[in-house]
């Protein structure tokens, strides 16, 4: 639009009325320019509409994000549970695989890979997954060629090409987590073109604060953080038997004993049950009113899901962590045998997904809590902004004693206070991570492991 358009509209200011028109006009930027909540970067308003309204990608790129860690000042009372406590999961089926070692097992989660969308008028936002060098290897070599040099407002539009061009090869698993990378990224840049914070853009605040929920076996630290409401990990696997089954007893009367009848309980078993083990346990576990058991069963068992759901009525069921996409979870929805759903933002396709699931399930009256939420920028702009996320996961692994701000792994994303988080305003997710720090992704190295996972 020329000079005379949207920024500079001369005409408003001849003839009749003109005085009324020049104040409403100066009273727009004012608006535009410096009211809280509502205001736009004039350099991007002005970029976007000299190239019509759109602002191309100019790359899509892997790279590595390394943060400056410092040293808390506090010294810890002991460490982290994730020292002592061992943690059930599928592969401890194989003796070589022991519930007591879980980062040596396979497949939860691997090196962190980031993604860095560039505008065309240099600006710049990150998403992050998981799984290392195999993701970062589709995002380079399959998603970036798809994606560049279209228009990096259009997420859904973006979201749905990549969701197209991954049948083939398989939308779900790895090709999910490129997608999710991409389109946290989109979402980052978005809201720094605009000036926004990204909660503004999926519709603004739905709460005043998120109540967090605290993951982990240091109940004692949890209770004194100020949390109200805890998930404790599971050490079992359903090959154990009713051995599982007393173990499993043992350690949740004693999380009940240490939280108190008033405080919400849940239990993490990580696909580590099957059906029979999960029911009988169920049975064992009535008298201690859980608040839900999460992901007891593989993602792709959609039939023992419900066979779960008719046989166990007295504990609710919540899963979604390792479903990939709204497919999924619109199955587990139709068919009724869930109660919470649990989208990880940075595996199930991104925010532009995430959104998706938390709609499906809404609508048909199940909540939404996002995995690891609160530990995330991501999925703190999510919870934050959905109506029916209520209890949001903060997944605390840090040394006993110290207090959250001195451990925070992630500059300008807030940590939980007291059981409630507000995220940050600042645009796009807010993160505050310097350019330097990040750096190209090194294809050669091929290791999937060596990061903490939130399990």
């Amino acid at each position: 639009m020329a000079a005379g358009g949207l920024l500079f509209p001369q005409d408003w200011f001849r003839g009749h009325g003109s005085y009324y028109r020049l104040i409403l006009y100066l009273r727009f930027w004012w608006v535009v320019l410096w009211e809280p909540g509502l205001r736009f970067s004039f350099f991007a308003i002005c970029s976007i509409h000299e190239s019509g309204g759109i602002m191309k990608i100019k790359s899509i790129e892997a790279v590595n994000v390394s943060i400056p860690q410092q040293k808390p000042v506090t010294p810890a009372r002991r460490p982290s549970w994730r020292h002592s406590s061992p943690i059930g999961l599928p592969m401890n089926k194989y003796p070589e695989f022991p519930p007591d070692v879980p980062s040596k097992s396979p497949g939860i989660g691997g090196r962190g890979v980031w993604v860095k969308i560039t505008a065309e008028d240099g600006t710049w936002g990150l998403g992050r997954t998981g799984f290392g060098e195999p993701v970062a290897a589709l995002i380079d070599a399959f998603y970036a060629p798809l994606l560049e040099g279209r228009d990096c407002f259009a997420t859904e539009h973006l979201n749905d090409m990549m969701w197209r061009a991954s049948k083939r090869h398989g939308s779900l698993g790895l090709s999910a987590c490129a997608q999710s990378a991409i389109d946290l990224a989109l979402w980052d840049l978005k809201g720094k073109l605009l000036d926004q914070p990204v909660y503004r853009l999926l519709g603004g605040p739905s709460r005043e604060k998120i109540r967090c929920y605290c993951t982990g076996d240091d109940l004692d630290w949890s209770i004194e953080l100020g949390f109200e409401a805890f998930k404790i990990t599971n050490p079992v696997h359903y090959e154990q038997g009713i051995t599982g089954i007393n173990i499993m007893e043992e350690k949740v009367a004693l999380a009940r004993e240490t939280v108190g009848v008033n405080a919400e309980l849940m239990i993490n078993p990580v696909m580590a049950y099957d059906v029979e083990f999960a029911i009988r346990l169920g049975e064992r576990l009535r008298p201690y009113e859980l608040k839900w058991m999460e992901e007891p069963l593989f993602p792709e068992d959609l039939e023992g899901h419900i066979q779960l759901k008719k046989a166990m009525t007295w504990i609710p069921i919540a899963t979604g962590e390792d479903h990939h996409t709204r497919i999924p979870f619109r199955q587990l929805v139709e068919n009724r045998c869930v109660d919470v759903v649990q989208p990880d933002l940075h595996w199930c396709g991104g925010m532009t997904e995430a959104v998706k699931i938390h709609h499906i399930a809404e609508a048909a009256g199940i909540k939404s809590s996002p995995h690891g939420g609160c530990n995330s920028a991501y999925g703190q702009h999510f919870c934050y902004a959905m109506p029916e996320c209520t209890l949001c996961e903060f997944h605390l692994s840090t040394p006993v004693g110290v207090p959250l701000e001195e451990v925070a792994r992630m500059p300008g994303v807030p940590v939980p206070k007291d059981g409630y988080l507000v995220p940050s305003d600042a645009p796009g997710f807010g993160m505050d991570i310097a350019e330097d720090w990040i750096t190209p992704w090194d294809h050669g190295r091929l290791s999937t492991g060596g990061e903490h996972v939130i399990l």
